[in-house]
């Protein structure tokens, strides 16, 4: 299943579950390069703090995670090559991709080959990529590396690696637009919460996967991105179980979810694959039906296709969600 992202930081039993394997697609038609900025030479410092030097801003631009992908979309650059567009299509909407961009493999495996077969001006790729692809890569390419995620300040993370990206595929003022926009809706957002008079109410975020009978979920701590949005808009993150210190990730069980005891608690969680463990996999479990938030009616599957871990575009996505429960 394409299940959201993760990390070696997050269990290896999410992980098997987060990186599914795809086939490349059968279009033949290669998808234009976007329109050239205009400009000499650019350097941009990766999160390496490596300096990746390019002749021009890059044109023909090839993404490996898809976070990253959404940004470069939203910046009017549409990619050549992506690891598994099939899944970014299942999972991401704010941005979505020509039929005819290529596949090079999954986000866990990409092909070297396929990459470089599309003589693109520059690779992108997500901060935890093995050294042995990067080497691999910056044989016949620049690589930029961007930092993905960071727990203590993801919303900040986010606009830093947007205007990396950004500077090195010449659209600088486009991200202006985009953190503009982004800084709009949060600021609307929060006098929307404020004014309905829900400042400080909790909410929980998560996801999750059942194994045989076994249903794990996955709850999204306070630095996690999506945590940062409804906090940012004057909410309170209510778990406060342990994370991961890059992602803000932590795991637990229908026990764990006991914690969770405020009856103006809302609880969010994602489902994009179709597979609802929520609804589904706990329907009949005595534990999952006494919680105060199922109990009120208080259960949000989000949309299909709003990615946890996206840019600017998705976080309008899930600011819509917090105000649509919160000030209505």
């Amino acid at each position: 299943m394409f299940r959201t992202r993760v990390t070696a930081l997050v269990a290896a039993a999410a992980t098997a579950l987060l990186l599914a394997a795809c086939g490349t697609t059968e279009n033949t038609a290669e998808p234009a390069p976007s329109a050239s900025a205009a400009g000499g030479p650019v350097t941009v410092t990766d999160s390496r703090g490596k300096e990746i030097k390019l002749d021009s801003p890059a044109t023909k631009v090839v993404g490996l995670e898809w976070g990253e992908v959404e940004m470069l979309v939203s910046l009017g650059v549409m990619p050549v090559g992506v690891a598994d567009p099939k899944g970014y299509a299942t999972w991401v909407t704010a941005a979505k991709l020509d039929p005819a961009v290529k596949d090079v493999g999954t986000r866990g495996e990409p092909s070297v080959d396929s990459i470089v077969a599309l003589a693109p001006d520059l690779v992108v790729v997500s901060d935890g990529r093995g050294a042995t692809l990067l080497d691999q890569l910056e044989k016949y390419v620049p690589v930029l590396v961007t930092k993905s995620s960071d727990a203590t300040d993801n919303v900040g993370r986010m606009r830093a690696d947007l205007n990396m990206i950004a500077k090195a595929v010449g659209k600088t003022a486009e991200a202006e637009k985009l953190l503009a926009d982004f800084d709009a809706a949060l600021a609307d957002g929060k006098k929307k919460i404020a004014d309905a008079g829900a400042a400080g109410k909790p909410f929980a975020i998560a996801d999750g996967w059942k194994e045989g009978s076994t249903v794990s979920i996955r709850m999204f701590g306070q630095g996690a991105f999506v945590s940062q949005l409804g906090i940012q808009l004057g909410l309170t993150n209510a778990w406060n179980g342990k994370v991961d210190e890059v992602w803000g990730l932590g795991q637990t069980d229908v026990e764990g979810l006991t914690a969770l005891k405020s009856p103006d608690l809302h609880f969010f969680y994602n489902a994009s694959d179709g597979t609802d463990v929520f609804a589904d996999g706990l329907a009949d479990n005595a534990i999952w039906k006494s919680l105060p938030f199922v109990k009120q009616g208080n259960l949000h599957r989000m949309p299909d296709g709003i990615w946890t871990f996206g840019g600017p575009l998705s976080a309008k996505q899930y600011i819509d969600q917090f105000v649509n429960t919160y000030a209505v």
